[in-house]
């Protein structure tokens, strides 16, 4: 037995407020945590555009009488007019870093209408681009080749096919939430023509994040869940899993997804056809 020093993942509570009234907590790693505050806000369906986003700060946590900075406690502060979320709302929002769903009440509740149509963007990507993504999305982990214990999210350009940004958390939905919440901040949002690469399974959640978001593209390297392609369906998000090598597995809306005749064998699609 050989003894040594290993680096793990942080892990930690963060409370999100807006205006100092508590909002959302969720377990995450520290580090971008304006981007993870306001691609929540995003995802939620509360903020939408640059402009509706004033500013945030790190505050005192609680039992610390606002003293003591832990940050842990991120108040933020929206434009006039933005539509804050009831006290109803804010109590469904409790989330840990393996869901971002499960403070909410019910299935119906998570069915946040986005601002953005996903299925009117006439994006069309090559199959060989897509089985390139989880290999560059893996090359820019930097922490994830420190701890070996965290997601990622990459957000590629489809014109252009430059990796935009890439954020890792103990939470796949902190990731995700990190890559939108930067997006924002650039004045981005519609996120129309460009491809989110995650490093794990596509849940529901995370396709919700994508359509409210505006990314016509959710590329995995695992498994999605039936709820996740079925949300896919009807938002007209394409979903793809699997990724790995030279094979991919399309479950929603195929049709942006070219595929020429070396990737053909290699691309079942489940619910659509895919364009060859």
């Amino acid at each position: 037995m050989r003894r040594r020093a290993d680096t793990l993942a942080v892990e930690e509570p963060l409370e999100i407020r807006i205006a100092g009234a508590p909002l959302a907590v969720t377990m995450r790693t520290p580090g971008h945590d304006v981007e993870l505050a306001i691609g929540f806000l995003v995802s939620e369906g509360v903020i939408s555009r640059r402009s509706d986003f004033r500013a945030a700060i790190h505050c005192g946590g609680p039992g610390t009488g606002g003293e003591e900075n832990t940050y842990n406690v991120l108040d933020t502060t929206l434009a006039p007019g933005v539509r804050l979320p009831g006290a109803d709302e804010a109590r469904r929002f409790y989330t840990t870093s393996s869901c971002g769903v499960c403070g909410k009440a019910g299935i119906d509740a998570v069915r946040t209408i986005s601002r953005f149509a996903v299925a009117d963007d006439d994006l069309e990507v090559d199959a060989e681009w897509i089985s390139e993504l989880p290999d560059r999305l893996r090359a820019g982990q930097a922490a994830f080749d420190k701890t070996g214990g965290l997601h990622a999210a990459g957000l590629f350009d489809a014109a252009t096919g430059e990796l935009l940004v890439i954020r890792e958390d103990v939470g796949r939905h902190n990731a995700v939430d990190k890559v939108i919440g930067w997006a924002l901040q650039a004045g981005r949002l519609p996120l129309r023509s460009t491809v989110l690469q995650v490093s794990g399974r596509a849940s529901f959640e995370l396709v919700q994040k994508a359509v409210m978001a505006g990314i016509p593209v959710l590329s995995a390297v695992s498994a999605p869940s039936s709820l996740a392609a079925e949300l896919a369906e009807r938002s007209g998000l394409t979903l793809l899993g699997f990724v790995r090598g030279r094979s991919m597995n399309v479950y929603a809306h195929a049709q942006r997804v070219r595929i020429d005749a070396v990737t053909r064998g290699d691309v079942p699609v489940q619910g659509g056809r895919a364009r060859r």
